[in-house]
């Protein structure tokens, strides 16, 4: 088992920056990306970012130019950038892991961790 922990959420103000961690430990094997996504109550779990194994980025159209998402590999950590915050950015922010493990892909997720932007 991966065990997946975020943290770096809390309460901003619209137009203000959080920074979130995501740190995988365990089983940790092969990770082929690290991702983050966001729900809000009585909605869909969508993809905010995502970071290759090999670094390359990909961002949802709402959050390009504003996040950003990085790793440390060696320390099997992602982190994501969120600077000029709307109060729609505000959503539950689950850090997910996927690994290839001896040819079987894996995914695990972490517990969440709560945005708020106020307007």
């Amino acid at each position: 088992q991966v065990r997946v922990v975020e943290s770096g959420g809390g309460l901003v103000q619209s137009g203000g920056s959080l920074r979130l961690s995501c740190a995988a430990s365990g089983r940790v094997l092969n990770i082929v990306s690290m991702n983050w996504y966001r729900q809000t109550p009585g909605e869909q779990r969508d993809l905010v970012a995502t970071i290759t194994h090999i670094g390359s980025t990909k961002y949802a159209d709402s959050v390009a130019g504003r996040f950003t998402i990085s790793r440390d590999s060696a320390k099997n950590t992602v982190h994501l950038q969120m600077n000029s915050l709307r109060p729609e950015d505000t959503a539950v922010y689950y850090c997910q892991v996927a690994q290839n493990a001896y040819g079987i892909r894996e995914v695990y997720w972490g517990q969440g961790t709560q945005v708020t932007v106020s307007s």
